[in-house]
């Protein structure tokens, strides 16, 4: 590693991405340079900063065939948690920000994201399906400890009895237990925890600011004791890296009170094929290039292929090779049973002041 990269090894301490690749859309790049004169200052490290967004709307629609759910809610924008292979990186370029660095350290807030929600709930036009959080960035994130916008935003799915499904790494889901046993009881949420090593220092040199394995298992206890259904989230599997641990993750999972597993491939769209690399090269330079090999076996000599059908599981005999292995631990370890739908027929949205009450 030469000297500017140690130089800025040190700013970056406690992050996962090494470089801060250029906004996509922007026209002019800029690039750091070392000219001599700063060698033996020592840089604070990166801060995390927090802007807010007043938004107009906050469901958001997909039509997407390879996912269980039409809608969606993001309470951030950004994640702190650092998952170098986070797929929403890219995103972060519509708000004119690079998907490396800033990803981590420059976050969007909607405190008004519960307010808009129960408005667009109460439309006139409005039909009740399950409402997926935490599918573009964490709703528990670090910042979640003092902003409070993921507890809002139950607070009114709650008020509405309106069905959510979670997916978290973050252990501070246990906080919110007294608004999510209560709505499980009524059929209206579950939770999937993403558990992708068992590892401590692989996970943390993945996702720095995420819980430790550990953490989240015990998390997955505390829902189940609660009544909270638990699906874990083997994702993403990490080739030549991860995958030899998946079956001692769906036994861990198991003691720990999920009663369902799935798992997800490795993807890297856009940005994060070049931030996967050169983390590879920094963390992992023994194995980076078997690393990104299988990679590529798995799509179809690409490091990403975005089609339908086939992005989330791979292609190929490697591919085939690893939905066998996860078929046959799921079923050994009950982990393969469906999880019962999410109730829609007890949405009615409170009554608010003024209003006038039913008869009925």
């Amino acid at each position: 590693m030469d000297e500017i990269a140690q130089f800025q090894s040190r700013q970056r301490r406690g992050r996962a991405a090494v470089t801060n690749p250029a906004n996509r859309f922007d026209r002019l790049h800029a690039q750091a340079v070392d000219d001599g004169w700063a060698r033996d200052d020592d840089l604070p490290p990166l801060r995390t900063t927090i802007s807010e967004e007043k938004p107009r709307s906050v469901l958001t629609y997909n039509t997407s065939p390879d996912l269980p759910f039409d809608r969606s809610i993001n309470p951030y924008r950004g994640c702190e948690h650092g998952c170098i292979y986070c797929f929403a990186r890219p995103s972060h370029a519509y708000l004119g920000l690079s998907p490396g660095l800033d990803f981590e350290t420059r976050l969007v807030a909607r405190p008004s994201a519960p307010e808009v929600l129960a408005k667009e709930l109460r439309a006139a036009g409005y039909k009740v399906r399950p409402i997926a959080i935490g599918t573009n960035t964490d709703p528990y994130q670090p910042i979640e400890r003092d902003r409070k916008i993921m507890r809002g935003v139950l607070e009114v799915l709650r008020d509405f009895n309106h069905p959510v499904a979670i997916v978290t790494k973050g252990s501070l889901i246990e906080r919110d237990i007294d608004i999510l046993g209560p709505m499980a009881a009524q059929g209206l949420v579950r939770v999937g925890i993403s558990v992708t090593s068992l590892d401590p220092a692989t996970s943390r040199a993945m996702k720095p600011r995420a819980p430790a394995p550990a953490r989240r298992l015990r998390a997955m206890s505390v829902l189940a004791g609660a009544g909270i259904p638990v699906r874990a989230m083997i994702a993403p599997v990490v080739p030549a890296l991860t995958d030899h641990e998946m079956e001692a993750i769906m036994e861990a999972v198991k003691a720990s009170g999920a009663t369902s597993a799935s798992f997800i491939v490795l993807r890297l769209p856009r940005e994060v094929s070049v931030l996967f690399r050169d983390w590879l090269a920094e963390r992992y330079p023994d194995r980076a290039a078997r690393v990104m090999g299988r990679v590529r076996e798995l799509h179809g000599g690409q490091d990403y292929d975005p089609a339908f059908g086939r992005r989330m599981t791979g292609q190929g005999e490697w591919a085939a090779l690893l939905k066998r292995r996860f078929t046959v631990a799921a079923a050994r370890l009950g982990l393969d049973a469906k999880q019962p739908p999410l109730r829609c027929d007890l949405f009615r949205p409170p009554p608010r002041a003024g209003d006038q009450l039913s008869l009925f």
